[in-house]
């Protein structure tokens, strides 16, 4: 006989696992094949190919500038098992990127499939439609957005370092956990260039409708590069306090530097 939780009733506010009951000494069946349902989509993220032609054209349809790159790692088992050579730009993209480049601009946009393609198909346009109205607002320029597949986080300072950018913003699929298959980061680095440490640089996590969403995660963004242009800088000497009401006056914006 399976056991209630006396916690079932906190199911319905999360879709965290909790209050999953227990039969005997176990766990009941029902909650043994969800966690393999669970399973099963987190391994099939990692593996989904990244359709960067889909993405591309939807992002046409609503007048982003695109173009598509990759890293040097060949494919998804050399992506998995070489994640240094996901942090670097293949031959043919940085000869691109560097042709592509025609001025200095605020933001590099890079959108990567990481370690969840799926997240960057749902979540990417839907983010980027919030986040544009914003930065025209802030009147930061932004160069075409750049699809990347097998991308690593660190792959965004060369592509903005290429694109002679003052920051980047790399969109990319976070690891799936058994209740968030589809979870997209926002990484941002100031002076964008090849070996940035990830101290020196900012993320805005859980993007997605069941965890941060769309609107409120292109306010932290737009935030935080607002600040990280007055700073001079992001990581952690740029603290989030998006939720202040406005950007106190002073050499620094964000608080005390190293607080």
């Amino acid at each position: 006989m399976a056991a209630a939780d006396p916690w079932e009733h906190l199911r319905r506010h999360t879709a965290a696992r909790i209050a999953l009951g227990r039969a005997g000494a176990s766990l009941p069946t029902a909650e043994w094949l969800r966690f393999g349902v669970a399973h099963a989509l987190a391994r099939d993220a990692v593996h989904l190919p990244f359709d960067a032609d889909a993405l591309a054209a939807q992002l046409a349809e609503h007048a982003f500038d695109v173009v598509q790159i990759e890293s040097a790692a060949d494919d998804r088992t050399t992506f998995l098992r070489r994640p240094d050579l996901g942090r670097r730009l293949s031959a043919r993209s940085a000869a691109l990127l560097a042709g592509t480049a025609v001025a200095a601009i605020d933001l590099a946009i890079v959108v990567g499939d990481g370690l969840s393609a799926l997240a960057a198909h749902r979540h990417a346009l839907p983010l980027l439609l919030e986040l544009r109205p914003r930065l025209e607002a802030e009147r930061l320029s932004i160069g075409p957005v750049a699809l990347a597949r097998q991308c690593r986080v660190a792959l965004g300072d060369e592509a903005g370092s290429a694109l002679q950018a003052r920051a980047v913003l790399v969109l990319l699929g976070e690891r799936p956990g058994l209740s968030s298959p589809d979870s997209l980061g926002a990484y941002l680095s100031a002076a964008p260039a090849p070996g940035l440490a990830d101290s020196q640089r900012n993320c805005v996590s859980n993007i997605r409708p069941e965890g941060l969403g769309y609107a409120e995660a292109a306010r932290k963004i737009a935030w935080l590069l607002v600040a990280a242009r007055q700073l001079g800088a992001t990581g952690v000497v740029l603290k989030d306090r998006s939720d202040s009401p406005a950007l106190p006056a002073g050499p620094d914006p964000c608080g005390t530097i190293g607080e």
